[in-house]
């Protein structure tokens, strides 16, 4: 269990490349601290542990995701940036795409892409439903929605070889069980590396539309 920032950032210097990606996060850190001022991006005292609660708690779903996926990442509610930013910055190599439609947040997210060169990063300002479909090799949402809204939502990106991180916090257990019988056995709940008390739902294949 990561507990402490050492601990967080420890455990993300052994998934980065280089100092590079570590340099960038450190630059996020400093940012985000500064644009929570003007708007309410995360909760003020999760800043006192961003590396747990932020960078380590998106890092984690790494563990989960084969590196050399090579279609791109779909991040769904993206928001402040987690854990959209910190993959593509900590793996420069995958292509990611952002979905938020909230006005200020996209604007936050572009800024962030452009201050920190993440040339892999692409951002969609639309509602989800508005987003152009295509293949996507891994799909993540943090806080987007419940999960079977969730996976009709975003069914039309899914591949047979999607792979599915959704960190779900206490809920995540009985999501998976509430799920439909066809859906169910695609899913399975991982114990989150940061929170004791919260789980990551973990899953692969393609969703029916229509589900």
């Amino acid at each position: 269990m990561i507990r402490t920032e050492s601990e967080a950032r420890e455990f993300i210097s052994n998934l980065a490349f280089d100092d590079i990606a570590l340099n960038k996060l450190e630059k996020l850190a400093a940012l985000l601290s500064e644009e929570n001022d003007r708007q309410n991006l995360v909760s003020r005292s999760s800043l006192d542990e961003v590396w747990v609660r932020h960078f380590a708690d998106s890092a984690q779903l790494l563990d989960h995701v084969p590196r050399e996926t090579a279609s791109s990442w779909l991040d769904l509610g993206s928001g402040a940036g987690f854990p959209g930013l910190v993959v593509s910055i900590l793996r420069p190599d995958q292509k990611v795409v952002l979905v938020e439609s909230r006005r200020k947040r996209v604007e936050w997210l572009e800024a962030m892409a452009s201050t920190l060169g993440l040339k892999n990063c692409r951002v969609e300002g639309l509602r989800l439903e508005l987003v152009e479909s295509f293949p996507a090799g891994v799909i993540s949402a943090r806080a987007f929605a419940p999960l079977p809204k969730l996976l009709r939502l975003s069914a039309r990106f899914s591949t047979g070889g999607t792979k599915w991180v959704l960190p779900k916090g206490r809920s995540a257990t009985q999501e998976v069980e509430e799920l439909s019988p066809k859906l169910k056995p695609m899913f399975h709940v991982q114990q989150s590396m940061t929170d004791t008390d919260a789980g990551i739902v973990v899953g692969h294949g393609k969703i029916g539309t229509g589900k």
